[in-house]
């Protein structure tokens, strides 16, 4: 991570850290609506991996607050396919967040005279849910590398913002099953804060497109292709 992005993701861990208690106010007076809005006409100038690193740290500081729509409101009006991408950012701070949580859980809560980390059954579920955040990342990464080359063109990076979108909605199951199943009870109690970050991932789940829009347009992209085709399509996008 470049230094300017490191100054970044502390002003914005600073500000969300504010607004966790004082609302969306914070995010406002801080400029954050000017991120993505180039510096000739008045803005930061950012990227779109800039605001991929700003959104998961939204994702889990201050999940309930529209900190993508304030972000995305600088560009004016924007094709609904970028606040999908937005979505998904979120979505991989809150896995992260929620698979943080559930170590920290099972590495301190101990049962039969052991920490709950040291039974296999446990590592086997947190290695999964592991894969599935890891997965989300990655494809919020490669999102936001194709948003950038094409100067943040939905419908030229339509291909990797359906495939993210898609991933995260398809991870989410699995991340807040095991995130749960893992903390026991104490999951769902509201002193305890994994509820911050799974209730947002279930809404996100169906917002800006559920499972089965998304495998519709990234299934019509891929028969476009053709076999032949999608793999050219594919290596294309790895220079």
């Amino acid at each position: 991570m470049s230094g300017a992005r490191d100054m970044l993701c502390d002003t914005a861990s600073a500000v969300f850290a504010e607004a966790a208690s004082a609302g969306i106010a914070p995010v406002e007076e801080a400029g954050f609506a000017l991120l993505l809005v180039p510096e000739a006409d008045g803005g930061f100038g950012g990227d779109w991996g800039d605001l991929n690193a700003v959104l998961q740290i939204a994702g889990v500081a201050v999940p309930d607050l529209p900190v993508a729509p304030l972000i995305l409101s600088g560009l004016g009006d924007v094709d609904p396919a970028l606040h999908a991408a937005a979505t998904v950012s979120l979505m991989a701070g809150a896995m992260g967040q929620a698979l943080g949580l559930s170590i920290e859980h099972v590495n301190t809560r101990q049962q039969f005279g052991r920490p709950l980390g040291k039974f296999q059954a446990v590592q086997q579920s947190l290695a999964v849910m592991a894969c599935e955040v890891r997965a989300v990342d990655a494809a919020a990464a490669a999102m936001a590398k194709r948003l950038d080359v094409v100067g943040f063109d939905a419908e030229a990076a339509n291909f990797e913002i359906a495939a993210a979108k898609l991933r995260a909605n398809r991870a989410v199951g699995v991340v807040t099953a095991v995130a749960h199943q893992v903390h026991g009870a104490i999951g769902f109690t509201r002193e305890y804060e994994l509820h911050r970050v799974t209730i947002p991932l279930m809404r996100w789940r169906g917002e800006h497109g559920n499972d089965a829009h998304w495998a519709q347009r990234l299934g019509r992209q891929v028969a476009g292709f053709g076999g032949r085709g999608l793999w050219e399509a594919m290596t294309a996008r790895a220079d």
